[in-house]
């Protein structure tokens, strides 16, 4: 007589633990066909999440709502570029989360990308510079920025990466590293010449342009990169950016290059004078730059009006 046979058992699938917000990160970060930009790119943006709800907080109990409010307060003043970049990593982030089964699919839909204007070549105008120059609610750092980046038509990251050593204030000139590596100049006018000593205020070593804070332990910048007076670090492109954008209403560093090009162009400066001021190797590449406004094109036809000479 043949024993009778035992029913087999079908073993469940093991679902997977829903992690902490801080596990999750680092799993999305440690996916191996991430590009090393891409990943510094997401770690900050996942980083300010993450320090915004907690890095703790289960997965689980992270809601839409909070996920929108935690982006709107870290990001929603910012350019439109600027916010749609955050904007995709969070989406990118939830689509992952909700791949492993930790994260509703629609976690991020709410976050809606914005529409960026058309053309990123415009001049800041002049009224506005002169209002950004005189405000009393920015701080001596920012300001002896952007009136450097203006003065100069400087790279923005040529400006923030100053040394105290190569500021000359005697002639009113910098000494930047080019994009090819050689050694250039950039002439200081008035108005940068005054902020900068109130700046370094008697530092001699150590970048011009200093972060807020000291950083925190394990996030210990280059020594090139640290004040030797103060342990604080340089100030990185990143927040400059996001510092300016807020304050002059959604506008870039690298527009204050263009427009003190464009400006320079309205008042009539050869191109000659315009490529040494930039620094450009080629008439096409400045051209993207000495962009005349429609005022300067107004002015252009009317001074040339020869019935209005005739009269």
């Amino acid at each position: 007589m043949t024993a009778a046979r035992r029913p087999v058992r079908r073993l469940r699938p093991v679902r997977e633990e829903v992690p902490r917000l801080r596990e999750a990160i680092d799993a999305f970060l440690a996916q191996p066909d991430l590009a090393p930009s891409s990943r510094r790119s997401y770690a900050q943006t996942l980083g300010r999440l993450r320090d915004a709800v907690g890095a703790d907080r289960p997965l689980k109990q992270l809601g839409a709502r909070e996920l929108e409010r935690a982006a709107r307060e870290a990001w929603g003043a910012l350019a439109p570029a600027t916010w749609n970049r955050h904007v995709a990593t969070l989406r990118s982030f939830s689509s992952f989360c909700s791949r492993r089964g930790w994260l509703d699919g629609a976690m991020a839909d709410g976050l809606q990308r914005r529409r960026a204007p058309a053309d990123r070549t415009k001049a800041i105008p002049d009224d506005l510079l002169e209002r950004l120059w005189r405000r009393d609610d920015v701080a001596v750092r920012e300001k002896a920025l952007w009136r450097l980046l203006y003065e100069t038509a400087a790279r923005a990251q040529e400006v923030l990466s100053l040394d105290v050593s190569d500021v000359d204030l005697d002639n009113r000139r910098a000494r930047v590293r080019s994009k090819g590596g050689d050694t250039d100049w950039l002439h200081l006018q008035t108005g940068s010449a005054r902020l900068l000593p109130r700046l370094v205020a008697g530092r001699s070593r150590g970048p011009v342009f200093l972060a807020a804070r000291r950083p925190a332990p394990a996030r210990t910048p280059a020594t090139a990169d640290l004040c030797p007076y103060t342990g604080r670090a340089r100030l990185s492109y990143r927040r400059a950016e996001e510092i300016f954008s807020a304050v002059s209403g959604g506008w870039t560093l690298h527009q204050l290059r263009h427009s003190a090009l464009t400006h320079l162009a309205e008042a009539d400066v050869s191109l000659p004078l315009l490529m040494a001021k930039s620094r450009h190797t080629s008439l096409r590449s400045l051209q993207r730059y000495a962009r005349p406004g429609p005022e300067a094109v107004a002015k252009l036809t009317a001074e040339h009006d020869r019935e209005r000479r005739r009269r």
